[in-house]
């Protein structure tokens, strides 16, 4: 089921207007993807799909968030929180007379493919956990600011509110607390923390969604659907093959073996979040080549991107003048520009409105990561050492994002 905006638009153009806008651009960002990736010849028919799927959503989860919203009338069961909630924790059996639409939606997340592997996730987790400050650092620096160097999802996220630094850094807390979640031991079992709010970040994304379909506030001719289908199968690739391949530019080595378990880790999370299966990938290179095609396909840039980031921006100094030592806070901005330029480049900093420095800090993150990786990443006890000091980390800065508060997700949008 479309909305009429949504029909209206696809009637008019296949694509949204920003699809390949910034294309040229595209092409120079992804340079170095590219040759990683192996990409010899643009595969148009996969741009096509990604142009068209702009306009796919979730079905199954928008399908559930227009039953959370009814208003009670016969014949249109309203799906509570509390249902949704008890389903979630305790599973549908536990939801007496439990509307359809909540059956069919836990029918989908509850059942495991036979390509599931969990020995393969849990390995994939441990690789997550063990790289510690090094996941923090890319999964800020290339994925999260990388991506508000195109128009679309950051409009949304400016939509949404979030450009005061308090409010930038509880989002980043609650992205945060979530793939910590996802990277526990045991942590995407049916019982597991991280399945849980993987099925609840889901449902947040439809409800958003749906919301921004209907109010009138969302250009859809412009943007596409405000959460479609490839912006959200590209954002699942900045979790995976580009998390690896941050982390190898830090200087982390990390095995083959290794790295397709951190493929099929997120690939289990892509399928409970609801992306695309065709778009769920067992390896680096399928995902490189995709995330190559997806830059092709992006806006260039906008003023919401620059804005998103000098809100992470102000919300980092922040924390970082929470130091009582002036010359570790003097490091840590230092250290986070250096690598901003390492990862972004000159050009797109000066685009998003971030001071061009000299990465002068980096070098001896590359050294102590390459020291971390080789030396303690090749025993059992080494391995263990990295991910209690992974774990130290994610506390500390759970504390300061938060405040102080236990960290947590944002509570559905209803």
């Amino acid at each position: 089921m479309t909305t009429p905006r949504a029909q209206e638009a696809a009637a008019v153009s296949a694509y949204p207007r920003r699809f390949r806008r910034g294309e040229e651009r595209g092409r120079r960002i992804g340079r170095i993807l590219r040759r990683v990736a192996g990409v010899r010849h643009v595969d148009e028919e996969l741009l096509d799909r990604i142009g068209r799927r702009m306009y796919a959503r979730d079905e199954p989860g928008a399908a559930l968030a227009r039953a959370m919203r009814r208003d009670g009338r016969p014949g249109a069961e309203r799906v509570t929180m509390a249902q949704f909630d008890r389903a979630l924790n305790e599973g549908i059996q536990a939801v007496p007379d439990a509307p359809p639409e909540l059956v069919r939606f836990f029918a989908l997340v509850d059942a495991v493919p036979a390509w599931v592997d969990f020995d393969l996730i849990e390995r994939g987790a441990g690789v997550v956990r063990r790289l510690g400050r090094t996941a923090n650092d890319v999964l800020l620096q290339l994925s999260l600011i990388g991506g508000y160097r195109f128009g679309g999802p950051a409009e949304l996220l400016v939509a949404t509110g979030g450009l005061s630094g308090a409010t930038a850094m509880r989002r980043l807390g609650e992205t945060e607390t979530w793939t910590h979640a996802v990277a526990r031991p045991g942590g995407l079992r049916r019982d597991g923390e991280g399945f849980r709010l993987t099925v609840h970040v889901r449902v947040m994304h439809a409800l958003v969604n749906d919301r921004f379909e209907r109010n009138g506030r969302w250009d859809v001719h412009e943007w596409g659907l405000p959460v479609n289908q490839s912006d959200r199968a590209g954002t699942l690739g900045l979790f995976s093959s580009t998390l690896l391949l941050g982390a190898r530019a830090l200087g982390w080595w990390v095995s083959a073996a290794d790295a397709r378990a951190v493929m099929h880790l997120w690939k289990y999370v892509g399928l409970l979040l609801g992306v695309d299966e065709d778009w769920l990938f067992d390896t680096e290179r399928e995902q490189n080549v995709f995330n190559y095609h997806v830059l092709l396909a992006q806006d260039g840039q906008t003023p919401a991107g620059a804005d998103l980031t000098e809100a992470i921006l102000r919300g980092q100094r922040r924390l970082t003048e929470a130091r009582t030592n002036p010359l570790r806070a003097a490091y840590a901005r230092a250290r986070l520009l250096g690598m901003l330029r390492c990862f972004l480049g000159g050009e797109c900093l000066e685009e998003l409105r971030i001071p061009v420095t000299l990465p002068w800090a980096v070098p001896p993150v590359l050294a102590k990561n390459l020291a971390a990786s080789l030396l303690l990443g090749r025993t059992e006890r080494g391995r263990l050492v990295l991910e209690r000091a992974g774990e130290r980390f994610r506390e500390r800065r759970g504390a300061l994002l938060f405040a102080g508060a236990r960290p947590r997700v944002g509570p559905l949008p209803l």
